[in-house]
């Protein structure tokens, strides 16, 4: 490799999918694919996916739903729209690439049935159970239920719900929306059900209901903020090293002047920064890994470039790669030093590093 490079192993990938599979017990286990994978590439994730034995997808945006459905062809997947169907134009978008929306609230519902006269019209219910972002509420689930005559015009196939603090496993309210969900639940009883995201899934099989959908962990990342021994790394950023440089004791390095030198240092120049996704603040505890060790970032990360101090290491060249996240730097670990959360970090990292893959495709 002579350029930055994001190593995406999709053998990885499919280790995770069977933890989290274990984990999720009798219940079906999904995969949330949205944003490009994470920045993995939701095309190649769910192709090794679907071999893997997934079969229910979820997105955000009604694109991301169509660029998906042409990727797995005729296969029969179930691709979820979590934005649900936002303007009535959205119909037919929606119906030929076979996308089932998740309808947030009741004028979703009256727009989607409004198709009801063209076909049967399958659609996934999100109900809020305390995260107040998307979702019907509680009193308009209830009314819902008992309109039959508006369920009859369409197929709710998936009743789902969000969980807002599943990462911490000690807080009182997962076990208050498990609770709320089961209501939900029991009012669409034809309907498959649907809580549980990664860190949801390590909760415990309550939580599982009938479908899991984890994401962030698929690709590494620990549920909980924390690096997970139990998940192997998908992502690996490489960066090329520029240029190695000799700083004095007493000059600085980088924007700003954030480091200076106590002693007489070495440094390598990485052609890698912010818009690799890499977060700005990531020298004030961050490492990368050279030479069979950490190498402290030194300086305020800018835009293409960053420092990182050799001085210790024996060899050392232009050319030279770089480990900034990956089986050495996790992704957690990466994204704690820079003040983000994995979810941001995996998101921003293919912004401009050629992806490749490695694994079966």
């Amino acid at each position: 490799m002579t350029e930055t490079t994001l190593t995406v192993d999709l053998d990885a990938l499919a280790y995770n999918y069977g933890v989290l599979k274990h984990f999720a017990g009798a219940a079906e286990t999904g995969a949330a694919v949205k944003a490009d994978a994470y920045g993995m590439g939701a095309e190649a994730v769910a192709l090794r996916l679907w071999k893997e034995g997934c079969r229910s997808f979820f997105v955000a945006r009604l694109a991301e739903g169509q660029v998906l459905r042409r990727a797995l062809g005729d296969r029969d997947a179930s691709i979820y729209v979590l934005d649900g169907m936002t303007a009535p134009a959205d119909g037919p978008r929606l119906m030929a690439a076979r996308l089932i929306p998740a309808l947030n609230s009741l004028q979703q519902v009256e727009t989607w049935i409004s198709y009801g006269d063209q076909r049967w019209l399958e659609a996934a219910l999100h109900v809020d159970t305390g995260m107040n972002r998307l979702g019907l509420r509680l009193e308009d689930a209830r009314a819902l239920a008992k309109n039959r005559a508006k369920l009859a015009k369409m197929d709710v196939s998936l009743v789902m719900s969000h969980l807002a603090c599943a990462d911490d496993p000690a807080s009182s309210m997962n076990a208050a929306q498990l609770e709320r969900f089961r209501t939900i639940r029991g009012l669409f009883p034809a309907a498959q059900g649907s809580l549980a995201n990664s860190a949801g899934t390590f909760l415990g099989v309550a939580y599982g209901f009938d479908l899991v959908r984890p994401g962030l962990s698929l690709y590494g990342a620990g549920a909980s903020g924390r690096t997970d021994k139990r998940l192997k790394p998908v992502a690996t950023l490489h960066a090329p090293i520029l240029q190695i440089r000799d700083v004095p004791a007493g000059e600085t390095v980088g924007y700003g002047a954030t480091f200076k030198a106590v002693r007489p240092v070495r440094i390598a120049i990485l052609a890698a920064g912010y818009a690799d996704g890499l977060p700005r603040t990531s020298a004030s505890s961050g490492n990368a890994w050279f030479a069979n060790g950490k190498r402290r970032i030194l300086g305020r990360v800018s835009m293409d470039l960053m420092a990182i101090d050799v001085t210790d290491c024996d060899e050392v060249a232009a050319g030279d790669m770089v480990e900034l996240v990956g089986p050495n730097i996790t992704v957690d670990e990466a994204a704690h030093a820079g003040g983000v959360s994995a979810y941001e970090l995996l998101t921003r990292l293919s912004l401009r590093a050629t992806r490749r893959y490695i694994g079966e495709a």
